[in-house]
């Protein structure tokens, strides 16, 4: 009579972290070349990195980081950011992209933001993020960081205190570990308040050493990213937060190199790009977030001082390839207490096409991702299907461009964190699943 032998469960142990859970890596297609397989559920290369699929969580600010100043793990991920994006990372998503983590301390959005400011591998914002890496990478995922500073955006509380004032949001001082003196943006002064109502604090105006300073906090955090084991960087240049703000004439009235013209206002994306390059290796992928346009075309503070919008998006695209960027993420809004934005369904989506279609016409080949108000399998498929370059003249047949090369979401993944496995199953593709998983899911 034949017998079944099983493998010890040690030969099958994930690396990188100190108890057993077998090298899972769910999301991955079984046959990813045949022509039945949606491009969705193709494999994504990007630089060095190969993600297994074009599903990818998008930022998502937990607030629940250490918010004492005194404490040596202020800023630091803990274990509810393991359980958060490492549960993420075992249903199935290509790529993990962490929270806004603040390169330094008033760069966050509140004190319970996480932070890489901290020097040395044996800081506990670095041994944080180690942590949630290996996990994610336990489980098959890729994962990224998403690098930022919130500018004139910062020094406030948790959205859930705020809300249970009926506001938007509420101004944190140094009681709650706030930061008040130190709020910062582009141009500072009672008009460049983000919203009135005594909701956030006035920003004083960096200084150009400041900027520089700034720069330089982006590479360090960079450089500790990849000694943590980051795959990918993502530099946070969206949703009026602190790179934005610059790009913005809305609220950059800078006279020195960072201000004026649409060369000086870029200059901190190119400036950042340059010094996250230069302390990471060539093989690894740097994304750039970016508001596509803030909807402020028709208001009368655009009328006033122009504003950043979908052409001038467009324009930095194309420069993307020389700053060394690779993937485009494109979000829209968030600059200006008088943005008009009327979302549907496509309303971010048509935005990202469009960007991709401009730079395709011009030879680029930058990856574009796209996001909002993806929540059906259907509508993940069609965003991305005939994207890659096998399939390029197929789409052009069928009349069916692509809007993007990746999807991004995250709520959906609040509501559904296995939306991948569902997507599969809806769409017919037959994937691998976590094996601790395997009865409930096979």
């Amino acid at each position: 009579m034949g017998s079944i032998s099983f493998s010890s469960p040690s030969m099958n142990k994930a690396e990188g972290i100190p108890y057993f859970t077998p090298a899972n890596n769910a999301g991955a297609a079984a046959n990813p070349e045949s022509p039945d397989t949606p491009t969705l559920f193709r494999p994504l290369q990007i630089r060095n990195v190969t993600l297994k699929n074009r599903v990818i969580v998008a930022p998502m600010c937990m607030y629940s980081a250490e918010s004492d100043p005194t404490s040596p793990a202020v800023g630091a991920f803990t274990d509810y950011h393991i359980a958060h994006l490492g549960h993420l990372a075992t249903k199935g998503v290509g790529l993990v992209i962490t929270e806004a983590v603040a390169v330094q301390p008033n760069g966050r959005i509140s004190p319970n933001d996480a932070g890489l400011w901290q020097e040395g591998t044996e800081s506990e914002q670095f041994k944080g993020l180690r942590r949630v890496v290996n996990f994610a990478h336990s489980q098959g995922a890729k994962i990224a960081i998403q690098l930022a500073h919130a500018g004139r955006k910062a020094s406030t509380v948790s959205p859930w205190l705020a809300s249970q004032r009926n506001k938007r949001s509420v101004k944190a001082d140094e009681s709650v570990g706030g930061w008040p003196s130190n709020v910062v943006g582009p141009s500072g002064g009672e008009e460049h308040i983000w919203a009135s109502d005594d909701q956030f604090w006035a920003p004083r105006e960096l200084t150009t050493d400041e900027v520089e300073e700034i720069v330089r906090a982006f590479a360090r955090s960079a450089e500790l990213s990849v000694k943590a084991g980051v795959d990918v960087i993502e530099i946070h240049g969206a949703h009026g937060y602190l790179i934005h703000q610059f790009l913005s004439p809305v609220t950059n009235q800078r006279t020195d190199k960072y201000g004026g013209n649409f060369e000086n206002r870029i200059r901190i994306v190119s400036e950042v790009a340059a010094a996250i390059r230069d302390v990471i290796p060539t093989g690894m992928p740097l994304l750039l977030r970016i508001s596509a346009t803030e909807w402020l075309e028709k208001q009368n503070v655009a009328a006033q001082t122009g504003s950043w919008d979908l052409d001038s998006s467009i324009e930095l695209a194309k420069r993307l390839p020389d700053l060394g960027i690779d993937f485009l993420d494109v979000s829209s809004g968030g600059n200006h207490k008088d943005q008009r934005i009327e979302p549907h369904t496509n309303y971010q989506i048509d935005l990202a096409g469009q960007i991709r279609s401009k730079i395709h016409a011009d030879g680029q080949k930058t990856l574009v991702g796209a996001v909002g108000f993806i929540t059906e399998a259907e509508s993940a498929r069609d965003i991305v299907q005939g994207a890659e370059e096998a399939h390029a003249n197929e789409a052009m047949l069928s009349g069916q461009e692509p809007k993007a090369d990746a999807v991004l979401m995250a709520r959906q993944f609040l509501r559904e964190p296995e939306w991948v496995l569902n997507a599969a199953k809806k769409l017919g593709v037959k994937i691998s699943v976590p094996f601790q998983f395997a009865r409930g899911l096979l």
